[in-house]
């Protein structure tokens, strides 16, 4: 691995128009630009991937996640390791070190990093994965799911989470039985609402740029109490497709739910202006709900927005909204749903790559983020393939934030969360991340990172020595650190301010020089600069 920084490359690309946004015949990618398209586009930059970008250009790098072969799978990580033995069953061993793994050191970073988007989306936490055992191998298999369809077509995810053995446990429907007039019972209404409300349409009617619909100034409502109740009664039958009743396995939890006939509702059930016909069966209906759902004009923009904020920033301008929309509704050959064609135009957008100074762009980046960013660029490995990383849910001392262990279905954070009294509040802007940064969490990040940059956790160990040639020069290493992990964010004063601590700072030897790195890396990743990408 290069340990210094090389000249800016002229990248030659075919002009190209899209959705009326032209390309440049010719772009320029410094170091600092492909680290930023990277803290966008994976799950942290390196030296490695720098070079990468800089020498097939942001399209080429892009075709080559999008071609390369997945990383393997959570579960069967956790089966390898043992995890499956049923003294296991009532625990979350393994889940946390089968997840870790993957976001440090999997190949396929680009898969990685929409993963964990799509699961902020749409949202399962372990914690609420009850009536089953095997929580580990639940949630590990609803992130393979995501995984395995983070490429494909948004309508066939959607059908591919509702028909999940995960979601079903988390959001309770599966056993949802049809009304019986008898007791009085009626279905489970919790996914029928919150497939609407969070997974695809949103609460109120949108424009094709994100921008709500009104009346007389006043959002209009995309659904009503009728539309759940009505769909609810869609999503009943399905329960786990447990072989003879057999749980001394996780295996049915890998597996589509099956539908039960005499649970089901067979009535017509009418919902957003579309009815899925009376007398069809379970599968057949459920099918036909999703085909309602996906033709809702919102999706486009509902889904296209999120995917901006989770990757790019908290405030895209309407006509970045409208231009990824246009790509989710149409990908060039009349597809609907193409994630891939979405995610291309997203990261290869006008608004994504120029870099601008206006105080409304970026983003918070999320704690998962900042430690990947530290762990990909530092090469961090687990010799024994254990990542006892551990669940870093504690904002006191940890993260704040852990993967897939969200407290609701609302994810850490909502989309439109504005902090109360601030400056962004006061701009008209949302910063959905400010919603679990607090005084506990922003000192809990830094003591615990600084646990991790000096000493690791468990056999979770960085590799420095490709930066100790810069160590014994302040201004050198802060310029490498400067750019890998931080994108070259850091202005000049926080820059002299750092340089200034490790000149200060003995040398000489290997120790000592390590441990300016160190320090330099701690000062880095607390630097206000490299917490907020913009």
């Amino acid at each position: 691995m290069s340990t210094t920084a090389s000249l800016p490359v002229l990248v030659l690309t075919a002009p190209t128009v899209q959705n009326g946004v032209s390309s440049s015949a010719t772009a320029l990618i410094t170091d600092a630009d492909a680290a930023r398209f990277l803290a966008q586009a994976s799950m942290g930059a390196s030296r490695e991937l720098i070079n990468q970008v800089k020498s097939q250009g942001y399209a080429g790098w892009l075709d080559g996640q999008f071609a390369m072969a997945g990383s393997g799978t959570r579960w069967d990580w956790l089966v390898a390791k043992g995890f499956n033995d049923i003294t296991k069953k009532s625990t979350e061993a393994g889940f946390d070190a089968a997840v870790w793994r993957k976001l440090i050191s999997a190949p396929d970073t680009l898969r990685q990093r929409i993963t964990l988007a799509l699961s902020e989306i749409l949202v399962v936490a372990i914690d609420g994965l009850v009536g089953a055992g095997w929580r580990s191998f639940s949630a590990a298999a609803y992130l393979d799911l995501l995984e395995l369809n983070a490429f494909g077509n948004f309508r066939t995810l959607l059908g591919a989470v509702s028909t999940s053995a995960p979601m079903g446990q988390f959001l309770t429907f599966r056993g949802n039985a049809r009304a019986n007039p008898a007791t009085g019972s009626h279905p489970d209404e919790n996914y029928a609402r919150e497939v609407m409300q969070l997974f695809t349409i949103g609460l109120v009617k949108l424009n094709q740029d994100g921008s709500s619909v009104t009346v007389n100034g006043t959002p209009v409502y995309t659904y009503s109490q009728d539309d759940v109740s009505s769909l609810a009664r869609v999503f009943t039958g399905w329960d786990f497709d447990m072989a003879g009743g057999d749980n001394t396995t996780p295996d049915f939890l890998r597996r589509p739910m099956k539908q039960f006939p005499a649970r089901h509702d067979a009535g017509a059930a009418s919902f957003l202006g579309g009815t899925v016909a009376a007398g069809l069966g379970g599968a057949e209906a459920l099918h036909a709900a999703l085909d309602i759902l996906f033709a809702h004009a919102n999706v486009a923009p509902f889904i296209s927005r999120q995917l901006i904020q989770r990757l790019v920033t908290s405030n895209p301008g309407p006509a970045f909204v409208a231009r990824i929309s246009a790509v989710f509704n149409n990908d060039g050959h009349n597809v609907k749903g193409n994630l891939k064609a979405v995610i291309r135009a997203l990261l290869l957008d006008p608004e994504a790559r120029i870099r601008t100074p206006s105080s409304g762009t970026g983003k918070l980046r999320e704690p998962i983020l900042r430690l990947t960013a530290w762990a990909r660029a530092c090469a961090v490995t687990s010799a024994s393939d254990t990542w006892a990383i551990g669940n870093t849910s504690d904002p006191a001392t940890r993260l704040g934030q852990s993967p897939l262990r969200s407290p609701s279905v609302f994810n850490f954070f909502r989309p439109g969360y504005v902090p109360p009294g601030s400056a962004i509040a006061a701009a008209g802007l949302v910063a959905p991340e400010f919603q679990i940064a607090n005084e506990s969490s922003v000192v809990g990040y830094v003591n615990f990172m600084q646990h991790l940059v000096g000493s690791g956790i468990g056999d979770v160990l960085p590799n420095y020595t490709p930066w100790l040639p810069l160590a014994g020069n302040g201004a050198s290493l802060i310029a490498e650190v400067n750019t890998v992990v931080a994108a070259g964010q850091l202005g000049p004063s926080t820059v002299m301010l750092i340089v200034n601590v490790i000149n200060g700072m003995p040398t000489g030897t290997v120790p000592l020089l390590l441990n300016r790195i160190r320090v330099a890396l701690v000062l880095v990743l607390a630097a206000p600069e490299f917490i907020v990408l913009k």
